[in-house]
């Protein structure tokens, strides 16, 4: 998820290493913050696979900093990426935001956005619980626990909204 997020943020414009983290984490540091010896690493790893570069420019105020930047390599993966999801950026709603978030970038292929849509709704409309008695998926009306109940109704609400965008945008986008 993290390669997924610095490729996406940087498919716009060229970023510092600061500035690439504070975007990842506004998208996805509620999750796990991003340190500096999780991010640096990631970037080495893209930069030697030849997806992005790396060209050191002076500081504003402080000592030079290193610029970061798609090559057409990291582009083309990208979008690949975006085209094909893996089975868990479909499936993880962590990762499903992730993909969301760079989704326009496939702006002059609605098919390919419209298919990846159906994934996700494919994988919604799957009966699924988060408690199962044997092979029945268990519903809020089963518990007395007001707290499970609560897991219930805040993950249906959000699954209707959801399958309600998701259908409306597929529509939109002539799917």
């Amino acid at each position: 998820m993290l390669q997924f997020a610095i490729l996406g943020f940087l498919y716009d414009e060229a970023l510092h290493g600061y500035d690439l983290r504070k975007r990842i984490a506004a998208l996805t540091g509620h999750i796990r913050p991003i340190a500096d010896g999780t991010l640096y690493p990631a970037i080495r790893k893209l930069a030697d696979a030849g997806l992005l570069s790396r060209e050191l420019q002076p500081g504003q105020v402080a000592a030079p900093r290193q610029m970061l930047s798609l090559t057409e390599s990291g582009r083309a993966d990208l979008l690949a990426r975006l085209r094909e999801p893996d089975e868990l950026f479909v499936t993880d709603e962590n990762r499903w935001f992730c993909v969301l978030a760079f989704l326009r970038y496939l702006d002059g292929d609605p098919e390919a956005q419209v298919a990846v849509l159906r994934r996700r709704l494919d994988f919604l409309t799957q009966p699924a619980s988060f408690f199962y008695d044997g092979d029945r998926p268990l519903r809020a009306a089963d518990f007395d626990d007001p707290f499970r109940q609560g897991l219930f109704t805040i993950a249906t609400a959000t699954s209707r909204t959801e399958l309600r965008w998701l259908r409306e945008t597929i529509t939109a986008l002539g799917g």
